[in-house]
């Protein structure tokens, strides 16, 4: 079904599972990184060939597959009757977080480390604003299946990520790169269980064929 949500969640899982190893074992296996030198932070697997390439296309993909759940959550929210400040917001929030998605595979650190950086602002920062607002409409918004046990798991993880992005910060300007490297591929982690966490909400919505009619001219 093409338009069927859990497409879109199991297809995102899987890069947390598959092409994200992959790309840290390319790193590791063609020498771009040294892990006796400490843990590298996941930009760092990307910065050269081949596994720049990789890093791209990881980004990219993420992007437009968070792009449309960030979208549809949006929607199915608005449908019951929701569409108040928190709603739209969430919209605006995720979208530029998915921006940020792009640019941080696309403009390597090596490269144009500013633009970078501004794509990890985006999003990590926005995308854990957008999460919170997501914890905020869990329990103000319809649909409430679930709701019982969503809700705290997602406070969980809203408050795990919170915890990481502040640790990750403040370890880096204090000198603990490897440390900080730690808490960012926690924070990714967290961030696509936060997604996953969207497969009980997106029970509600019925998928639909894409079909084309055919039209017979007189």
């Amino acid at each position: 079904m093409l338009f069927d949500p859990s497409f879109y969640l199991e297809s995102m899982q899987s890069f947390r599972f598959i092409f994200l190893p992959i790309r840290f074992a390319v790193a590791v296996t063609n020498g771009s990184v040294n892990l006796t030198e400490g843990v590298p932070f996941i930009s760092e697997c990307g910065t050269y060939n081949p596994q720049s390439c990789l890093f791209s296309q990881i980004c990219n993909i993420c992007s437009v597959l968070a792009l449309w759940i960030v979208v549809i959550r949006f929607q199915q929210v608005k449908d019951f009757g929701n569409n108040g400040k928190a709603n739209i917001a969430s919209i605006i929030l995720g979208f530029f977080s998915c921006i940020g998605i792009s640019l941080l595979g696309n403009f390597q650190e090596s490269v144009l480390k500013n633009i970078h950086l501004l794509g990890a602002f985006l999003a990590f920062f926005l995308g854990l604003a957008y999460f919170w607002v997501q914890l905020f409409l869990t329990y103000w918004a319809q649909p409430s299946r679930g709701r019982s046990y969503i809700g705290p798991a997602r406070a969980t993880g809203c408050v795990l990520s919170t915890l990481l992005v502040i640790l990750m910060v403040v370890l880096l300007n204090t000198g603990y790169r490897s440390e900080s490297a730690v808490c960012e591929w926690a924070l990714v982690m967290v961030f696509f269980c936060l997604f996953g966490l969207f497969a009980e909400e997106f029970r509600q919505i019925d998928c639909h064929h894409l079909t084309v009619q055919k039209f017979y001219s007189s």
